[in-house]
This record gives C-alpha cells, sequence and structure tokens, in this order.
C-alpha cells in the first residue's frame, strides 16, 4: 500500500502533459500558419480578387476628365449612268477621320473621378477588414487545436489517476480494509473517463481537420504557447482611448465614411445635371475618289481638319433632374444615418472586447487559485481516504475536479490570447506583427 500510495502521488501531471506537448519534429507558429492561409483560404483570395477589381473599376473613372480618340475609315462603290450624253461609271469613294474630344467642363465627370478615388480607399478598407478577419480565424483554429490537445492530455492524465485510485480500491478490497463499493465506484468513474478520452479525441480530430483546411497542409501541428499565470492587463488601460482609436483605424468606419463621401459626390453629379458641358474637339479627314465624282472626271482627293468647342447647355429633362437630386440627397441622409450606427456599434464591439479582456484575466486568477485549492482538496481527500475518514467517491470527486479546473484555467488563458487579438480587431489596430508577438511565447 505504501508502494501505491508513493507511485500516485509521484503521478506527474506534468509530466503527462509534456509528453503530449513535446514539439514534433515540424511544429508551426501563429504567424507560419497564417502566411500560409493567406496563400491558400478561399475567402482571403475572393477578398483580394475584389480588391483588385476595385482598383481597376476605380482606375476607369479617369476616363471621363481624359481625352477620346476615334478612327474611322470607309470604302464605298456606286454606279453612274447618264443618258445624255451617254456615259455609264463606276466611282469609289474612300475616306478616313480621325477625330478627339478633351472634355473642359464636365462636372458630373469630375465628381465621378472623385468617386473613384474614394472608391480605393474603401476597397483598401475592405481588404483591411478581411486580412484582419484572417488573422482572427486562423488564430482561433490555432487556439482551438492547443485547447482541446490539452483537453485529450488531461483526460489522459485523469485517466491514469482514476485507473491507480481503482488498483488501489481493488488492493484494499482484497485485504478487507475496503468495500465493493469503493472498487464498482472507481470502475464507474474510469469507464467515464474513457468515453470523454474518445470524445476528447474526436473533438481533437476535427479541430485539426479545421485547421489543416484554413491552411492547405496535412497535419498541421501548432507550437504551443506558454500559459504562463499573471499576463499583463491591455494596454493603455483606459477603454476610453481604444474607442478613440476605434474611430480613427476601424474598417468599417473608414468605410462608413468613405460611402458617405461617395454618396455626397453623387449629389453632385445629379446637381451637375443642370450645369453646362463644355468639350475641345478635333477632327482631320480625308477623302479620295480615285475614279473621280458625279461632277468631276478626274479623281479627287480632299484633306479636312477641324478644331472647335462643343458647348451643351441642358434646359429641361421631364423633372428627371430634380428628383434625381432629391433621391441622392435621400440616400446621402442614409449613409450619414450608416456611418453613425456603425461607429456606435464598433464602439460596443471595442468595450465588449475590452472588458472580455479584462474579465478573462481575472477568470483565469480565479482558475490559478481554484487549481491550487482543488490540489489541496485531492491531497486531503487521499489521506483521508487512507486513515479511514473520507471514502473513495471523495477522492474520484476531487480528481475531477481538479483535471476539470485544470482544463477550464488551459481554455482560459488562451481565450485572453485570443480576446486580446479580437480587441484589437475591435479597434482596427490588428497587424500580422501581433501574431508575431504571440512566438515570444512559445513553449521551446
Amino acid at each position: 500500500m505504501t508502494l501505491l500510495r508513493a507511485n500516485f502521488l509521484l503521478l506527474p501531471v506534468a509530466a503527462a502533459l509534456a509528453g503530449a506537448f513535446a514539439a514534433p519534429a515540424r511544429a508551426d507558429s501563429l504567424i507560419q500558419l497564417y502566411e500560409a492561409a493567406r496563400g491558400y483560404d478561399a475567402t482571403w483570395q475572393s477578398a483580394k480578387a475584389q480588391y483588385d477589381a476595385n482598383l481597376y473599376r476605380a482606375e476607369q473613372s479617369r476616363a471621363g476628365i481624359l481625352p477620346s480618340a476615334n478612327l474611322a475609315a470607309g470604302v464605298t462603290r456606286s454606279g453612274f449612268e447618264n443618258t445624255v450624253p451617254a456615259a455609264d461609271r463606276s466611282l469609289g469613294s474612300q475616306t478616313g477621320t480621325i477625330s478627339a474630344v478633351q472634355p473642359l467642363y464636365r462636372p458630373a465627370n469630375f465628381a465621378t473621378w472623385e468617386q473613384g478615388k474614394r472608391q480605393v480607399e474603401l476597397a483598401q478598407a475592405q481588404l483591411t477588414a478581411a486580412a484582419q478577419d484572417l488573422i482572427i480565424r486562423v488564430s482561433q483554429a490555432y487556439f482551438d487545436v492547443l485547447g482541446a490537445q490539452d483537453t485529450l492530455s488531461f483526460v489522459q492524465a485523469q485517466k491514469t489517476a482514476v485507473n491507480e485510485q481503482l488498483a488501489f480500491a481493488k488492493r484494499n478490497f482484497e485485504v478487507g480494509t475496503s468495500t465493493i463499493t469503493d472498487t464498482r465506484e472507481a470502475q464507474a468513474r474510469y469507464d467515464l473517463v474513457i468515453a470523454q478520452e474518445i470524445a476528447a479525441e474526436n473533438d481533437l480530430r476535427v479541430k485539426k481537420l479545421a485547421l489543416d483546411s484554413l491552411v492547405g497542409r496535412p497535419d498541421v501541428t501548432p507550437e504551443p504557447v506558454a500559459v504562463t499565470p499573471g499576463a499583463p492587463a491591455p494596454a493603455p488601460g483606459d477603454i476610453n482611448v481604444w474607442v478613440q482609436q476605434g474611430e480613427e483605424n476601424s474598417p468599417s468606419i473608414q468605410q462608413a465614411k468613405t460611402s458617405l463621401e461617395i454618396a455626397q459626390l453623387e449629389t453632385e453629379k445629379a446637381k451637375a445635371g443642370h450645369k453646362p458641358t463644355l468639350d475641345l474637339t478635333a477632327s482631320y479627314n480625308v477623302t479620295r475618289n480615285p475614279n473621280g465624282t458625279t461632277t468631276a472626271l478626274a479623281g479627287t482627293r480632299s484633306n479636312t481638319s477641324t478644331v472647335g468647342l462643343s458647348f451643351n447647355l441642358p434646359l429641361f429633362a421631364g423633372f428627371a433632374t430634380q428628383n434625381r437630386i432629391r433621391e441622392t440627397l435621400s440616400l446621402e441622409e442614409k449613409a450619414q444615418a450608416d456611418l453613425e450606427a456603425t461607429r456606435r456599434n464598433v464602439a460596443q464591439a471595442v468595450r465588449t472586447a475590452y472588458f472580455g479582456v479584462v474579465s478573462g484575466q481575472g477568470q483565469a486568477t480565479a482558475l490559478e487559485a481554484a487549481e491550487a485549492s482543488s490540489q489541496s482538496a485531492l491531497d486531503a481527500n487521499r489521506l483521508g481516504y487512507q486513515v479511514g475518514v473520507r471514502i473513495n467517491i471523495d477522492v474520484l470527486n476531487s480528481q475531477s475536479q481538479l483535471f476539470q479546473t485544470k482544463r477550464d484555467l488551459a481554455q482560459a488563458r488562451y481565450n485572453v490570447l485570443l480576446g486580446r487579438l479580437k480587441l484589437r480587431q475591435a479597434n482596427g489596430t490588428l497587424l500580422p506583427e501581433d501574431l508575431t508577438r504571440l512566438n515570444a511565447l512559445v513553449v521551446n
């Protein structure tokens, strides 16, 4: 019994976890997996392609203020018959014209050009949001795998401990110092832990498949991170500073602001329906008649060049322009309301994420204390069981509480790390460099 007691007390949970956490031949850091996902994830690739398309579409808006040129050419053949005097001729004509137009004053075109510039800003904000979303999705999958590995390791460690307790109960029953109830209770708890182990193995398998499909590589093994106690609070510690950073950096707010500016320019375009336009025009025409014309027997060639101004003033369009202006003003008002709603949502999201990190840190601290208390309770129940003041179920319950606390503590620490990334996503300051900082926490 003394030997079993010594073996039980020397059961190193940390050693059991070290076997599961031992770095394999190829373990990938969070930043490495993020870079892999950038080259594989379909959602990110779609966002990048949309960004490129938006840039090209925005560039098209310049066409309205740049000169345009056209080249036209034609060949005709006609028959000519005259009765007095009798004549029958076949006439050919060859023409070529090159023309150019340079807009000088077209308010609608210039407003469209300004909208194109805003479209570039809008596309950049959308791509930034997609990049931050990819960071969070990779991080979530990364920590999900680590959490599932922890859960499986803790369940396996609990299985070892319960198996030791089962053997201890059987030995006591054989020597007559305990009842069969202790053995059956330990057997029931062991069977339960076996079921939990099967569920944990399947959960880890599913989480690893999710990470593999995200980064496009099979059998990805994330590097464990050091789940050290006492993580520092978010810096700065003033939540209003985080909210202010969100106002300045949030991609959602930037998109809403840009959409409002585009709506305002759309109103300017509508108002341009009442304004005149002025274009500079130029053309050069060559007409050649090799066989002459109906009035000339010899072949002819004429060259004509023109330069001028084209002025157009809208007078009446059936009230279409007035109603278009009213429509764009309403859309502008909608964009303003959308911007205000986005600001409120971002501020709320920042506050929620900030308090989530603070709360998570508090939970982790409380669970650290609970872990120490659970360990003390388990030791006390083991001793009490040996001296006969505790029963086997008390020891089993203490074991279960200890390993559950360890699982909750590990998950809470991961949630704090992920919560910090989500806080930066909420206020728009999340960058890939934040993943690099996490590499400092990698277990060597």
